[in-house]
Formats: C-alpha cells, sequence, structure tokens
C-alpha cells in the first residue's frame, strides 16, 4: 500500500507524522560471479520483517548463470553476456521484469538486516519523489556458514566519506546539486513509477562505477526528494573501494565519464563540449533582426560558460552569423534531464544575470525566477528539478501548485545597462 505526499523541496521530515505503509517490494540483486555468496542473500531475503514480493537476480555475464530461488517468494533470474561492467544495463532489464511497487536495489555481496526492507521503504512507501539510500556496512564474510547473517562482531571500518557526508547533511535532509555521490547502488531504493520516469540507469556507462551516482544525479535534477535510510543497514563483503589499496586510475575514468554527462560545476570542472550544457537558453525574443541579435549576443556574453543556446527560427540571417555557435533544433531529452536550468530568454541580458539566476536556484531550490530590468521581463529560469516533479504530479496539481507550493519563485532585478548604440557595429564595437 502506498500514500502520495507532495512535501516542498527536499523535507523528508515532514513525512514523519504519516502511518507506516506496507507496499509490494521487488528486490533486484546484482550479481557477477559471486555464486558463493547466493545462499546467504536468499537466507537475509527469506527472514526480511517485510517480505518481498518477488526477488529479480540480475546477472552481469557471468560464465555459469546462476541458479537463485528465495522460499516463498517469486524469484526470476535475468542475465545478459559479458560485455564488460553493465551494472546499470542488467539492474534495468532486471527492473522491465519488476512487479513490485517499489524496487529495491541490492548487490550480491551486500546482504541486508531482517528489517533492511522494511526500513528503506520508510519514506518511499508515503512520498513517490523519495529516492532512499541505506547504511552500507562493512564485514568480513570468512569464516561464516551460509546461513550466518554478517554484524558487529566481523565489523570493518566504515568509510568516512559516506560516513561524514551523511551525518553533515542530517541524513541527506539538507541535500544540494551536489549530494548525489552519497547515494550508492549496492543499497538504493525508490518506487518503480519514479525509476522509469527517470529512464533507469544509463546504459552509457560500461565499466566499474558511476552508473548510480549518474542516476542520482538525474533523480535530484528531476525533483526527487533524497532520504538516506540509516536503520536500513546491510553488509557488505570486505572493505569500501578506497580501504582496498587500489590505483587511482579506475576512479580517474569514472570521474572523467561524469564530467562528460553531469554539468554540475564541481563534478566537470569546466564546460564541456559534448553537448551536455549546465544552462538551456532558448531565445524568444520579439522585435526587429538587431534586437534579437542582441539577444543572442548577450548570451554569448555570459560569465556563466556553460550554456547552451537555442533559436526557435530557421532564420538564415542569424545562422549565419551564430553557425556552429546556437542550435535551433529542439532540445534532446537527455540534455533536458541534465541541464540544472532552462531560460525563455525575451530581451538582452546583462552578462551576469545567468550567473546569478542559477545562484539562486541552486542556492535556495528555488522553482522559477523572473529576470527584470527597469520593469521589462527579459527572461524566465526555470528549475529542472521543479519541470521534473510538476511532471510526475500532474494528474494531481497544476504545475504553478507544485511550482508554489514545493519550490516557490522570486523576481531578480538586473541592473541598468542602456544600450545606446542605435546600429549592430555599435553594440558590437562596445565589447567588451
Amino acid at each position: 500500500m502506498l500514500t502520495d505526499v507532495l512535501t516542498p523541496h527536499n523535507q523528508w521530515d515532514l513525512l514523519s507524522g504519516y502511518p507506516r505503509q506496507r507496499p509490494t517490494v521487488t528486490v533486484i540483486v546484482t550479481h557477477f560471479e559471486q555464486h558463493h555468496l547466493l545462499a546467504r542473500m536468499a537466507e537475509a531475503l527469506r527472514h526480511q520483517t517485510l517480505p518481498p514480493t518477488q526477488v529479480v537476480l540480475a546477472d552481469d555475464g557471468s560464465a555459469t548463470t546462476p541458479v537463485f530461488a528465495v522460499p516463498d517468494v517469486a524469484t526470476l533470474v535475468v542475465a545478459q553476456p559479458d560485455q564488460g561492467f553493465r551494472a546499470g544495463t542488467v539492474r534495468n532489464l532486471a527492473a522491465r521484469h519488476s512487479t513490485g511497487e517499489v524496487l529495491v536495489f541490492l548487490d550480491a555481496d551486500t546482504v541486508p538486516e531482517p528489517g533492511y526492507l522494511e526500513e528503506a521503504v520508510r519514506h518511499i512507501s508515503l512520498c513517490p519523489d523519495v529516492l532512499a539510500v541505506g547504511r552500507r556496512r562493512h564485514a568480513s564474510f570468512t569464516g561464516l556458514a551460509d546461513d550466518e547473517q554478517p554484524g558487529a562482531a566481523n565489523a570493518l571500518t566504515e568509510p568516512a566519506w559516506l560516513r561524514d557526508g551523511y551525518a553533515a547533511s542530517e541524513n541527506l535532509l539538507r541535500s544540494d546539486g551536489r549530494s548525489f555521490r552519497f547515494v550508492i547502488g549496492a543499497v538504493l531504493s525508490c518506487r518503480r513509477d519514479l525509476f522509469f520516469d527517470l529512464a533507469g540507469f544509463d546504459e552509457r556507462f560500461v565499466g566499474y562505477g558511476g552508473e548510480d551516482w549518474d542516476f542520482a544525479y538525474r533523480a535530484w535534477n528531476a525533483g526527487a526528494v533524497l532520504v538516506h535510510e540509516r536503520a536500513a543497514v546491510a553488509w557488505h563483503d570486505g572493505p569500501d573501494w578506497g580501504a582496498r589499496g587500489e590505483g587511482t586510475e579506475v576512479m580517474d575514468l569514472q570521474s572523467a565519464r561524469l564530467a562528460a554527462v553531469i554539468p554540475e560545476p564541481s563534478t566537470r570542472g569546466a564546460p564541456m563540449p559534448g553537448g551536455i550544457f549546465d544552462v538551456l537558453a532558448t531565445v524568444s525574443a520579439g522585435g526587429d533582426f538587431g534586437r534579437v541579435v542582441r539577444t543572442v549576443h548577450s548570451l554569448l556574453r555570459q560569465s556563466h560558460r556553460d550554456l547552451g543556446v537555442r533559436l526557435p527560427v530557421d532564420d538564415e540571417r542569424l545562422l549565419e552569423a551564430y553557425a556552429g555557435m546556437v542550435r535551433t533544433d529542439q532540445w534532446t531529452e537527455d540534455q533536458l534531464r541534465r541541464a540544472r536550468v532552462r531560460v525563455d530568454v525575451h530581451g538582452p541580458l546583462p552578462a551576469s544575470a545567468i550567473h546569478q539566476a542559477v545562484e539562486l536556484i541552486a542556492g535556495a531550490d528555488l522553482g522559477r525566477v523572473d529576470l527584470v530590468r527597469e520593469g521589462e521581463l527579459l527572461g524566465v529560469a526555470w528549475s529542472t528539478r521543479v519541470v521534473g516533479r510538476a511532471r510526475r504530479w500532474a494528474g494531481r496539481f497544476e504545475f504553478d501548485e507544485v511550482l508554489d507550493s514545493a519550490f516557490g519563485r522570486e523576481r531578480l532585478s538586473l541592473r541598468a545597462e542602456r544600450d545606446h548604440h542605435r546600429t549592430l557595429a555599435g553594440f558590437f564595437a562596445s565589447w567588451p
């Protein structure tokens, strides 16, 4: 059973007054050549205080497809050929076979405690926007019998970066655009509807790591509510990656891959040329040709450099001037999901306008910022978060209801910046 509560921003603490629900749950276990751990996983799932409705073992190319069954639970094994580490792809495959209202993702080497499922779905069952991450602890499984579950007696050190991140954010209650780093795929849960609204994991990720952070980034960007369910404990066999003494090349490859597709500034470090932009600006300026050119030029002068520009009209005069710098076709679905901000631009903007709007939106988790100069509306900046959340609630609330109740809006007064040049030649010559 599910309850649907629209909560503002990332304030999952407001769900505390609602009674707990017991939804149907599909557990998806990601596996590769870990046959020796499957009996322990089956035992752990069999003893859950909230029994799963379905378990799907997602095998990522093992030489022998595993045999797996959880007593008294509908169990399915799906497999894909070995074409490298493709955890995201095989999780998508498993999700397409799922039947539960909630999807709970575990890795085969990450064994849940008996109360894991009940705690993992605590906030998910109340709010359809919740993306929850459990508490992954570490232990040595050496010497444990198949029916013996790991615990504090076998515990290894928890990674400080996760522990400190959860503590500083109050279990992700104080999340922001960088909090996706604390959502790990081995203990991730969400509603099935949210998973498919986000188009699942990005199947371009081949190789160790990154697909979970990318999924969590797109979730946050689509208005998800991030929760660390600290009471949902699962035990990983062995230490965290950082404690294994491996080289930095794997992590460097992951960082470069994430920089290409996640335009969040501290993840990317600099604007990237691959077509994924932090801000998507669509020019809808009216008036004469000169005003349109001034508007486009004002975008090219912005101090916020990670910016894509689109002209919705196919004007040969404009294309001659801006070929290779602007586009006239629609933004792709990938661009729309990944940009943090979309801006409709009606007139020339001061060079700092986009930067100010992005800082307001990201800093205060706003849904809309109106860019106004001397009473004239020059543009409207939209958070991708409000667009995503409003899309999922469209059957219950109008867009503006979600905007105002869950995010809010502000009016940004831009400095007066008069253009005294009658001709474009004079306007061009005024730069910088």
